[in-house]
């Protein structure tokens, strides 16, 4: 093994690990970090997951926290890793155990015991590894003391941003020593990621290992074109077709993950689940499982699967697609590792041909467009793997009798029948497809006007239905297995709604094609009459709008004169000015209104009100609003209340106190 020199050779301990755990060479991100130019510097490197960062980061900080090739006795850590998940931090304390054999390593994570924690963590540990929340709590609680830590190493960095780790990050870096050297590892490095590593370090030196520049050579991208109605069926063929060691699937949401897993014990497939509503424990047995053959399926969200190893993952199936390119190389990143060859496949709908795409383009990865495995091609796949199993290529040995005796009872072709039948018996059946879609065009996308010949189909819906292209779109898509590509105009119109659709795609469709209960799609023998409806007046309507265009404003004013001109117009007289207040006479000698069926007075001054008793409203004016007179102003309105003049009842006397201003 070609050994790397930082500052001297590789320590002693280290390389002896390393040649047991079978390197020979080191991987790109390991000699990067190893490089003459970053020892003793802050590092920001950014790698593909599965490229060996582990070992790279437990590389680079071996300066930081050895004494020579000794480890410090157990004390107060020296090293602390962060990572954004229980399963990844476990993980990571499980490749630095191998790598510095006999060091005291702590785990801090969520879901686990505290008080085991915190025991550990008082017996003295050489390195921590931990998520940011359980960290915090352990250094808020005083368990936790990060005084003579020489090196912190954020693992996954812009996964620990987007779960909102910022703030925690800040505290736990502001709790360790400013001299300290801080290692940021990232499949990526966003905008946001450069801010934090300009927040917390010193000159760093930026690697970008070619992971990051060109697609991973180890995985095959492919991009499965189905329908929406046999997306669960083609993940179902894939996995039958590949027979993989071991598979996992991605979903969007814990819903989405409960749902398919049952769809997949129901076919027989042996799943687990991993998402953030289960506890650590039953995280915990889904992975045993997954690792001893118990499960050859895993279903996860991107979070519950983030940095997750593990062995022999085959297959990265895409159930829901990713909303950003980055999230898709996390996902396929779980295979092809350390030198294996592996399979990501994307389940694509004809809604999400374009945005596949997108998505592809973004992670500068090309795919392999397709579709779904069939039945009949499962089966062929299951015949000939059943010819290569190495139970028929042994010779016969102690089962000889046995099998002489089957011979002569049954015949060899009665007992080659029954193989057979159990062969497939222990295997899920492989489901019927529809039509599959054609696979999209990489072609880029035709100028806006130039779709061609097509024919048209009326919609029994429009804007009665509250009926939308964007609406319409998807349902169209999916009844024909057509892509978006394939439609041309879409007209509504009140009560139904014209669609073009490509001439080539046309057959797709019979005469009449039911989308859904109430909406039936028919094919017309020619084009539909696209003109404006005529309003009542015998004027074109509005576009877009249904509705007639506005009259012009002298129709509108004057409809009797035909158009002729408006007539010159004349000066009103002048308004009477208005009586000042002073002509007006006094409201305290204005004749009080009469009240109808009035009761006694009560002794604050008001009429008691029995229950159900009817008090005639006066006549007064519509718009009549209760205003008292003001000095020197129009009557209707009111003075400002001041101290000098309290407000007063209908009695003339003082209502309570005077106000104070």
């Amino acid at each position: 093994m070609t050994e790397p020199t930082l500052g001297g050779m590789i320590p002693a301990p280290l390389a002896a690990a390393l040649a047991a755990r079978g390197y020979d060479d080191l991987t790109p991100v390991q000699n990067a970090v190893l490089a003459p130019e970053a020892a003793g510097r802050d590092l920001l490197v950014s790698a593909q997951t599965g490229s060996g960062k582990t070992a790279a980061f437990g590389l680079a900080m071996a300066a930081d926290i050895l004494n020579g090739d000794a480890l410090p006795l157990p004390g107060l850590p020296a090293a602390l890793v962060i990572a954004p998940t229980r399963e990844l931090a476990l993980q990571v304390a499980r490749e630095l155990a191998w790598l510095y054999a006999g060091a005291e390593i702590a785990t801090c994570v969520g879901g686990m015991d505290y008080r085991t924690e915190r025991r550990a963590l008082i017996r003295g540990a050489q390195i921590v590894v931990g998520t940011p929340g359980r960290l915090r709590d352990h250094i808020d609680r005083g368990s936790l003391d990060l005084s003579f830590v020489r090196a912190c190493v954020l693992d996954e960095a812009d996964e620990m941003l987007d779960l909102g780790f910022r703030d925690d990050l800040e505290f736990i870096l502001g709790a360790a020593p400013a001299d300290r050297r801080t290692l940021m590892f990232s499949a990526t490095v966003p905008p946001a990621i450069e801010k934090l590593a300009q927040t917390f370090q010193r000159d760093a030196l930026r690697l970008v290992t070619q992971g990051e520049a060109r697609q991973h050579g180890d995985i095959t991208y492919r991009a499965i074109s189905v329908t929406a109605r046999d997306r669960e069926n083609a993940i179902f063929n894939l996995l039958r077709l590949t027979e993989a060691k071991t598979a996992i699937v991605f979903c969007k949401t814990r819903a989405n993950v409960n749902h398919l897993l049952a769809r997949l014990g129901n076919r027989g497939f042996g799943a687990v689940a991993l998402s953030g509503e289960l506890s650590q424990q039953e995280r915990t047995h889904a992975l045993q499982a997954l690792r001893g053959g118990r499960a050859r399926v895993c279903v996860a969200t991107d979070v519950a699967a983030r940095g997750i190893d593990l062995p022999g993952l085959e297959l990265v199936i895409h159930a829901d697609l990713p909303t950003n390119p980055e999230t898709l190389l996390h996902r396929s990143g779980r295979t092809g590792r350390a030198g294996a060859k592996g399979v990501s496949a994307l389940i694509v709908t004809p809604a999400d041909y374009k945005k596949a795409q997108r998505l592809l383009q973004g992670a500068k990865v090309s795919a392999e467009w397709g579709t779904p495995p069939t039945a009949d091609e499962v089966r062929a796949e299951d015949d000939r793997r059943m010819l290569d199993d190495p139970a028929l290529l042994q010779g016969v040995g102690d089962e000889a009798e046995a099998a002489a005796a089957l011979i002569e009872r049954f015949g060899a072709e009665h007992v080659a029948a029954a193989f057979i039948r159990l062969w497939r018996e222990g295997r899920p059946a492989p489901e019927e497809l529809a039509d599959p879609p054609a696979a999209p065009s990489d072609q880029a996308p035709r100028p806006r006007g130039e779709f061609g010949d097509a024919v048209w189909f009326s919609l029994s819906v429009g804007h009665t239905g509250r009926a939308e292209a964007r609406w319409l779109l998807p349902k169209i898509c999916e009844a024909g297995g057509i892509s978006r590509d394939s439609i041309g105009a879409i007209r509504v119109r009140q009560d139904e709604t014209f669609v073009q659709i490509a001439t080539a795609d046309a057959p797709r469709f019979g005469q009449v094609t039911e989308l859904e209960a109430g909406l039936v799609m028919t094919r017309m023998a020619g084009e539909p009459m696209l003109d404006r409806p005529a309003s009542r007046t015998g004027k074109p309507a509005a576009k877009g709008s249904g509705k007639p265009w506005p009259k012009k404003a002298a129709e509108r004013r004057h409809p009797d004169t035909d158009g002729a001109p408006r007539p010159e117009r004349t000066e009103r007289p002048a308004r009477p000015a208005r009586a000042e207040q002073a002509e007006r006479p006094d409201p305290a000698e204005r004749p009080a209104r009469p009240r109808t069926n009035a009761q006694p007075d009560d002794r604050k001054g008001k009429p008691a009100r029995k229950a159900g008793a009817d008090f005639a409203a006066p006549d007064r004016p519509k718009g009549y609003k209760k205003a008292g007179p003001t000095e020197g102003g129009p009557a209707g309105t009111r003075k400002p209340r001041s101290a000098t003049r309290p407000a007063t009842g209908p009695t003339g006397k003082p209502k309570g106190k005077p106000r104070k201003f």
